[in-house]
């Protein structure tokens, strides 16, 4: 597995760099530390670029060296460019698998006008990609009874892949699933256009759905060893606030989903619920990707 750790000399390095050293990975695995440094503001003032290039080596070296002690190949590159344009491109040239992104949580007004770094690898990395929160309590840091991971899935193909991804990889001893699927209830302003009987009829039905969808994904990860545990939401809301009302409820360390990878228009008119989830979570998420959903989104 190749995983690469994206850095900006930031907070949320730590995170991204304390979760890889904290975690079990294959066998295997690469990691790669990555940097991109924008050289454009510097072009009259090439002593404060040299000074700015050997503080992100330092902090660099210091994350390698931590990783390496944890027994991880691992490699550190530096580009220049823009990071929202080079930390995929170059996600794409080393073949990674992961990328872990940190998240600085810009509020929506700042996040709709500025963009933010972990939005635009979400959103175009040609792999699955982690968006990394540092544990909200300090405690949750320190202890040893592994991670608590909420699998969300709406009975779809790219929900099973997520699930199948959570099941094949090692991680800390005593972690624990818990699988869930949000019914797809209608939400209308005005009811008046639907009788009592046919709300009763597919609020039922949505229920039915998540329940399938929600044995479907015991089934896979029950093949598993992790401890397993489910839920169907009641909640009637958006599914992307319903799955991070669960997470925290529970509460959820990591929040694991499949990518429906919608582009363009679709995303302006839809939405992507894997977008929401990472972007607005309490916790660190995981947007699972597939080959052949990278392939279509290549096209």
């Amino acid at each position: 597995m190749r995983i690469l750790i994206a850095m900006d000399g930031g907070p949320s390095n730590a995170a991204c760099v304390q979760a890889a050293v904290a975690r079990p990975w294959p066998s295997n695995s690469r990691f790669c530390l990555f940097t991109a440094l924008n050289p454009y503001p510097f072009t009259a003032a090439p002593a404060i670029q040299e000074r700015l290039v050997a503080r992100v080596l330092s902090n660099l070296e210091g994350a390698c060296k931590r990783l390496q002690d944890a027994g991880w190949d691992t490699n550190i590159e530096v580009r220049n460019g823009s990071p929202h344009r080079e930390i995929n491109k170059f996600a794409s040239d080393w073949g990674a698998d992961l990328v872990m992104v940190g998240c600085n949580d810009f509020s929506n007004l700042e996040r709709l006008f500025l963009g933010s770094t972990a939005q635009t690898v979400v959103r175009h990395a040609p792999c699955s990609v982690e968006v990394v929160r540092p544990p909200r309590h300090a405690e949750k840091s320190s202890r040893e009874d592994g991670l608590r991971i909420l699998g969300a899935t709406d009975g779809s193909e790219l929900s099973r892949v997520a699930l199948r991804s959570i099941k094949d990889r090692p991680w800390p001893s005593g972690s624990i699933v818990k699988v869930i699927s949000v019914p797809e209830f209608i939400l209308v302003k005005d009811p008046s256009y639907f009788q009592t009987h046919e709300f009763t009829d597919l609020g039922q039905a949505a229920v039915e759905s998540a329940k399938e969808s929600v044995a479907a994904g015991m089934k896979i990860l029950s093949q598993g060893t992790l401890k397993v545990s489910f839920a169907v939401p009641t909640l009637e809301e958006r599914p992307y606030r319903v799955i991070l009302h669960e997470a925290e409820a529970w509460p959820a360390d990591l929040i694991v989903v499949g990518s429906h990878g919608r582009t363009g228009f679709d995303r302006v008119i839809m939405g992507s619920v894997s977008e929401a989830v990472a972007l607005h979570a309490f916790c660190s998420v995981e947007v699972i990707r597939r080959p052949t959903e990278l392939s279509e989104m290549a096209r």
